[in-house]
């Protein structure tokens, strides 16, 4: 059995759901396991992860990787938000699977709002890592297709393209499919949200 996994989905994907399930199940039957996330995750809480749908688990916040070493009797490690740390970050976690007993399972992001892989999660696909896709549904009204990329929206609904990749939040985001991804990022320079929202509506009626 692999001893690096990565869970990927867009956002509101249930990925820290996941993780919260999982690390209930582990301590309900004593696994020893810790639980890690980066420190630039600070939505909801600096020392516990917290799902959307309201689970939550203790966890340990972290700028890096750099200076972590597992503690004594750990069978597992839990890290959400992977894809905020850096491929340094993941060459580590690749070193404590392989030179362990430590099972590292990673949940995260695989690409941002301009539809850009993260570098850390473009690392553990190199690394080999044991991928497990999370699907859930494109956001867009009406839509049923998978959602595999993510679009921003300013507060006016209108996309924004570029800026920076890191950007805690979701209030501003849709996970969408692909066909929508292209066909509003690249092919619509006039989109905006509300409208279309408001006009799609409307249609239903």
């Amino acid at each position: 059995m692999a001893k690096l996994h990565f869970y990927y989905g867009v956002m509101a994907s249930s990925k820290s759901a996941l993780l919260c399930i999982n690390a209930y199940n582990l301590r309900r039957t004593d696994n020893k396991f810790e639980v890690i996330k980066p420190s630039i995750d600070n939505r909801d809480s600096t020392s516990k992860i917290v799902s959307r749908i309201g689970l939550s688990t203790d966890a340990r916040a972290l700028p890096n990787l750099d200076n972590y070493k597992p503690k004594r009797g750990t069978q597992f490690i839990l890290i959400d938000e992977v894809q905020f740390f850096s491929p340094s970050d993941i060459d580590k976690l690749v070193q404590i699977a392989d030179h362990s007993k430590i099972t590292i399972i990673c949940y995260g992001l695989v690409v941002d709002s301009n539809g850009n892989m993260f570098p850390a999660s473009k690392r553990l696909f190199e690394a080999n890592a044991e991928k497990h896709e999370i699907e859930t549904v494109c956001e867009m009204p009406g839509c049923v297709n998978s959602a595999n990329n993510h679009l921003r929206f300013d507060a006016k609904g209108n996309v924004i393209r570029g800026g920076s990749q890191v950007e805690v939040g979701a209030s501003q985001y849709k996970s969408v499919c692909r066909q929508h991804f292209n066909s509003i990022y690249y092919g619509n320079p006039n989109f905006n949200l509300l409208a279309y929202i408001r006009d799609t509506k409307r249609r239903q009626k």
